[in-house]
């Protein structure tokens, strides 16, 4: 086992033991066994089973080859939420943020966000997007705003990070434009909600 293995190994062994603490229990898809057994599975063809897509046989970091996979349909749906705090979420309420509308600006932001994530994630694929949609609300419970985004395509692979990086900096671009009215603000919650399409089907998250 080369040294970059041997670093993989003792990582997942690390996780599953984390894991373990924190539900009493390894999640699904996670034993004790395979902590104890590298993730990396050589099939002698530079594919790896078990583990990582975006790491080889050796450890070494590369792009997924897609080739072979077939033409399908796919979505992702993913959100995020912005906590501002009172004084910052009236003024966007109110449209009186000095920098102008927060809520169209972030909107924009994040679909340019969504067509821009091959050149902002190394590894991922440039992929011809057919549809993106970034919504903004605003929460007077919590004084936030809740940023939900979809990415849609029909190609070889999904996307799930086109969605999170549209309602990422979406969420970015909401603090830029009201960090003059405050610091404390945080930007939360950012996940995949559900996603249609591919080999691996429909997913969702659990309520």
């Amino acid at each position: 086992m080369n040294n970059n293995l041997l670093i993989l190994h003792l990582h997942c062994h690390e996780q599953w033991q984390e894991m373990e603490s924190i539900f009493g229990e390894p999640p699904a898809g996670f034993s004790s066994s395979t902590s104890q057994e590298s993730h990396f599975i050589s099939t002698g063809s530079g594919e790896s089973h078990q583990g990582l897509s975006h790491v080889d046989s050796s450890g070494q970091a590369r792009m997924v080859d897609v080739s072979s996979k077939e033409d399908s349909k796919r979505v992702a749906v993913a959100s995020c939420k912005v906590l501002l705090g009172q004084k910052a979420f009236h003024l966007v309420a109110s449209n009186q943020v000095a920098k102008g509308d927060v809520l169209n600006v972030a909107k924009i932001a994040g679909i340019n966000g969504a067509k821009h994530t091959s050149s902002l994630i190394p590894l991922c694929h440039n992929i011809s997007l057919t549809h993106i949609r970034v919504d903004l609300a605003l929460n007077e419970k919590d004084f936030s705003v809740e940023i939900e985004g979809e990415a849609a395509t029909t190609g070889k692979t999904g996307v799930e990070m086109e969605a999170m990086t549209a309602v990422a900096v979406a969420g970015l671009t909401v603090y830029d434009m009201c960090k003059a009215a405050s610091k404390d603000i945080s930007i939360t919650e950012i996940h995949l909600e559900h996603k249609t399409g591919g080999k691996s089907g429909d997913w969702s998250r659990k309520q």
